[in-house]
């Protein structure tokens, strides 16, 4: 019986098959890039806000702590966002008759809060505890990133969670001692590791990685 197929088929069957290989995990990892990208993420991107508050302004170059404006961070779940009130605390001392500070004294004048942008908002399906990690030691700066070198406060990290999971694996690598958690110029001593291994023990660190500690 004559052969219907040219030998030469089979060699295009076989490229065909790995190519299409080649191409699923190109696509594969293609996505995976594209879902770490800033354009997804909006690490390092600027967001508007109602008045281009400045981290930089206030907390570099004035010194202000963290925990003035975020009063409940040590204490609950949510960092907590400043009322009006706390910026007129300032301001309707200095820069009173600011024209870009004029939503704020508005603000102040209804009694209707500023429509903060979240930059560091997670999905509604993880659950999150700002007080946790600073009573044992992670620091503001670790997540945040030097808020006090920001004009206009961006997101620093992914905040996905492969990366929440390299700390809660690896705490040892990240925890600092409580009184530097609220710092921005805290620099790892070179024994980093050595004090990490102390400091979980002592705070009583568990490297909790199961589904059920974020997703409740």
């Amino acid at each position: 019986m004559a052969q219907i197929f040219h030998h030469s088929t089979n060699t295009l069957a076989r490229v065909s098959i790995f190519g299409f290989v080649f191409i699923v995990a190109l696509g594969g990892y293609a996505t995976y890039l594209i879902s770490k990208s800033p354009y997804l993420t909006d690490v390092n991107a600027a967001r508007p806000q109602p008045v281009p508050f400045s981290h930089k302004h206030h907390v570099g170059e004035l010194g202000i702590d963290c925990r003035y404006c975020h009063t409940s961070v040590e204490d609950s779940a949510f960092a907590g966002i400043p009322p009006t009130a706390t910026c007129m605390t300032c301001h309707s001392q200095i820069w009173v008759k600011s024209p870009m500070l004029e939503p704020v004294r508005a603000s102040f004048r209804s009694d209707q809060s500023l429509e903060w942008t979240r930059v560091n908002a997670l999905p509604d399906f993880v659950y999150f505890n700002h007080s946790i990690h600073i009573h044992k030691g992670i620091g503001c700066e670790t997540c945040h990133g030097r808020v006090d070198l920001m004009p206009m406060t961006w997101r620093a990290h992914t905040l996905q969670m492969e990366w929440c999971l390299e700390c809660h694996r690896n705490p040892e690598k990240y925890v600092r001692p409580r009184e530097y958690v609220f710092s921005m110029n805290y620099r790892p001593p070179a024994d980093q590791i050595a004090l990490g291994m102390k400091l979980v023990r002592e705070y009583k660190i568990q490297r909790l990685t199961d589904c059920y500690t974020c997703h409740r």
